[in-house]
């Protein structure tokens, strides 16, 4: 006898509901029946009315049908797009409030994980809202019964590839022409066996990597080579992992960012982890130099340190910096890129920083101060080290305000340091993405 499982009715349309904030992930927040509710489209302060999505033990998930009562903060999205491509998630919110909204995740975060609050709160880094992303994986599909290729972002809580016409927050470069982009990648043979193209955006050129799945045929190679001519693209293909990126036309393609402020430019390949938003990375390595404060008489260790977007900017200004890193190719290029600069006085090391290093060598030896820039996961691990040294001064970066959070706890309350100071960047503007940035220090 065959079973089949009921689908859980979900609650009947509410038609007026108040919003109470804004949660972490760009949904407006409210409760009903003691039970939260995750609103799609709905803003603080607003009153609306909402269809169910998904209910769960202890939160429902809903969007607006219409709102009632608009917040004073919401604005007509730029994108068409907004709504069903999951790569914004706040084009309905002023931009200055995007930020403030950022900061209070920040605070509220460091106050109910971490607790503690700094002393100071820095004003926010803030630069383009629009095609600032320089950054992007966008996914690829032959949809046989469309007749056409989708390029995009996938969809809003989905794993299907958003239709895309174009992106506002993309770099102009590729987000004013994805139309030319699927055009290519339908005239391609191999076209079903390309599931993705990264972008990679420097200041003077537009990368495209194409993963490609099988050998691509002569034709298709010499479609995308005319292409990149044609459209002004360097174009790379990557038939596995990343270490099997090749550039196909021009076949000397370098890549490269500048830090104009310190007179460094640093190359790198496609795939590394380079910042998504350059005017805000330049802004974030002047804040970082004015915090951490290194003088020509300290060493410095920089945690995380990958192609040295940090580490270099500090060797012009302290005695020797010495920065480690996972990941081997990362710090391949990032020697490379010290003895580019004429940089003499930065060492690099390889070492999983995800496990405690509090042997290694290097983390025996003295520093004055101490740069954090770990991924999500936070530097957990890594906290030995600053525990044992001590250095007078720690900045932590952070691209998640949750393990920032706890870290700090560990640091105010195990190591006894001060946070000083804290603030927000927009790196990723319309997202709910939250970069931020911390400063502590150990009292005298």
């Amino acid at each position: 006898m065959s079973r089949h499982r009921r689908t859980a009715r979900l609650p009947d349309p509410v038609e007026r509901v108040a919003v109470e904030s804004l949660g972490h992930d760009g949904r407006g927040v409210a409760h009903l029946g003691g039970k939260a509710v995750f609103i799609d489209g709905a803003l603080p302060g607003e009153t609306v009315a909402i269809d169910y999505l998904a209910s769960h033990r202890n939160y429902d998930e809903a969007r607006v049908r219409t709102v009632h009562e608009p917040s004073p903060h919401r604005v007509e999205p730029k994108c068409l797009h907004f709504g069903v491509c999951g790569g914004c998630s706040l084009q309905h919110l002023e931009a200055g409030e995007q930020i403030l909204a950022k900061q209070q995740v920040l605070m509220d975060n460091l106050h109910r994980i971490g607790r503690v609050t700094p002393d100071e709160v820095l004003p926010p880094l803030r630069g383009p809202v629009w095609g600032y992303r320089g950054k992007a994986r966008l996914g690829i599909k032959d949809v046989v019964k469309k007749g056409r290729v989708l390029v995009g972002f996938r969809e809003k809580r989905g794993s299907y590839v958003a239709d895309l016409q174009r992106c506002e927050v993309l770099h102009p470069s590729v987000g004013e022409r994805i139309s030319v982009l699927v055009d290519l990648i339908t005239g391609l043979k191999a076209r079903a066996r390309i599931p993705q193209v990264e972008v990679a955006v420097t200041d003077s050129v537009t990368a495209l990597v194409f993963r490609h799945l099988d050998a691509l045929a002569e034709a298709d190679l010499e479609m995308l080579k005319a292409f990149a001519r044609d459209q002004d693209f360097h174009v790379y293909l990557q038939p596995g992992g990343p270490d099997s990126v090749r550039p196909l036309w021009p076949e000397d393609s370098t890549l490269s960012y500048s830090l104009p402020a310190q007179g460094i430019d640093l190359e790198f390949r496609p795939t590394d982890f380079t910042q998504i938003n350059s005017a805000i990375n330049r802004l974030m390595v002047e804040r970082v130099l004015q915090l951490l404060e290194p003088m020509s008489s300290y060493r410095v260790l920089d945690l995380f340190c990958g192609l040295g977007n940090f580490t270099l900017p500090l060797a012009r200004h302290a005695g020797e910096v010495v920065g480690i890193e996972g990941d081997a190719g990362l710090v391949a290029r990032a020697r490379d890129n010290a003895i580019r600069n004429g940089i003499g006085n930065a060492a690099f090391h390889v070492a999983d920083l995800a496990v405690s290093q509090i042997e290694a060598p290097w983390a025996g030896q003295t520093y004055e101060r101490i740069l954090l820039d770990p991924p999500r996961s936070g530097a957990a691990a890594a906290l030995d080290i600053v525990g044992n040294i001590r250095p007078g001064r720690v900045v932590y970066v952070s691209c998640h305000p949750g393990s920032l959070a706890r870290d700090a706890a560990r640091l105010v309350e195990e190591f006894g340091y001060r946070l000083l100071a804290a603030g927000v960047m927009d790196m990723f503007p319309h997202t709910a993405h939250v970069e931020s940035i911390a400063l502590f220090e150990m009292p005298a």
